[in-house]
């Protein structure tokens, strides 16, 4: 006998599914649900008539045998839960990888939601992003920052994985290229490609220095990342609620670089100790020691940092 099943097409046009993958997985459910049967058929399968609205489970005892209509006389009631519960599942999980591919290709992009209300599970941070939430774990979160319900936040997605209850989404308050994909969206002529940042080197809630080039003649890059009156680094550090930011001039000179990085001390010299062990010592004037180490050490370490280089700084005077 054959049981009479919703119609396949209606439901897979409603809910924006393809009628292949609807109906095979209709039919691996419903084959799960028989083999459960007591006095299955050890060899069985499950067939859906589209055309016909009905299903048939056909079985066997050996592979040679014919098949037979196994299909159970009390399977009706069984086999409309199933239909109905396998839907929902196949809906849910092709929501949830349409979710998927969107935030995937948005990975190392800068994306805005609105933090919710602690969700009970320590110090992570809950974001809504459109239909979904995106999680801000202690680990990515900005020291000092704090974070309330309601809060427009903008965030760097570093991560995008399948989880159990769909897309897991990591964002992060912290990454240095959050400071990168600010500036591109303050400083217009990084899309031309007119100016660019070649590195950042970044101590969150603090201090990040990057170092920038131009590479049209004529078009001072500092100038173009600073903006009209500071307007384009102002933008960014208050996003970053008032981070400092030391924009510095790269240069395929190790000396010069390393003299930029070091800004905003005043460096007299520099010289290099060993380009294969990339060791270099900078000489700034007595007074301005203390700057160039900056406070804990700093200072010379995010410009160690951003240059690759193993700095030494001492006075001129020696």
């Amino acid at each position: 006998m054959s049981l009479e099943v919703p119609d396949i097409r209606e439901l897979a046009q409603e809910e924006g599914i393809k009628e292949d993958e609807l109906k095979a997985v209709l039919e691996t459910s419903l084959l799960q649900a028989y083999c459960k049967f007591p006095d299955a058929f050890p060899i069985a399968r499950a067939e859906i008539d589209s055309k016909r609205g009905t299903l048939t489970i056909w079985g066997k005892e050996e592979e040679d045998d014919p098949e037979i209509d196994c299909t159970p006389e009390d399977f009706s009631r069984q086999s409309t839960k199933i239909v109905r519960s396998a839907l929902r599942q196949l809906v849910r999980h092709t929501e949830d990888e349409k979710l998927f591919g969107s935030f995937l290709n948005r990975k190392g992009k800068l994306i805005t939601g609105t933090v919710q209300q602690d969700k009970g599970d320590g110090e992570n941070i809950h974001v809504a992003v459109g239909d979904t939430e995106a999680l801000l774990p202690k680990r990515e979160q900005t020291p000092g920052e704090k974070y309330s319900h309601g809060q427009r936040l903008r965030v760097y997605v570093v991560a995008v994985s399948r989880g159990l209850k769909g897309p897991e989404i990591i964002v992060s308050r912290c990454h240095p290229n959050l400071v990168l994909r600010l500036f591109e969206k303050e400083v217009p002529e990084m899309a031309t490609g007119q100016v660019s940042i070649v590195k950042v080197a970044r101590e969150a809630g603090s201090r990040t220095k990057i170092a920038i080039k131009s590479n049209v003649e004529g078009l001072s890059g500092k100038g173009t990342f600073i903006g009209p009156d500071g307007s384009r680094v102002r933008s960014v550090v208050s996003e970053l609620g008032g981070e400092k930011i030391d924009i510095v001039d790269y240069s395929e000179d190790p000396a010069s670089y390393i003299a930029s990085a070091l800004s905003p001390a005043k460096v007299d010299s520099v010289q290099i100790l060993s380009r294969e062990e990339r060791k270099a010592v900078a000489f700034v004037p007595e007074g301005q020691l203390r700057l160039a180490i900056g406070k804990e050490g700093q200072n010379a370490r995010l410009a160690a940092r951003l240059t690759g280089w193993k700095i030494a700084i001492q006075p001129s005077s020696k």
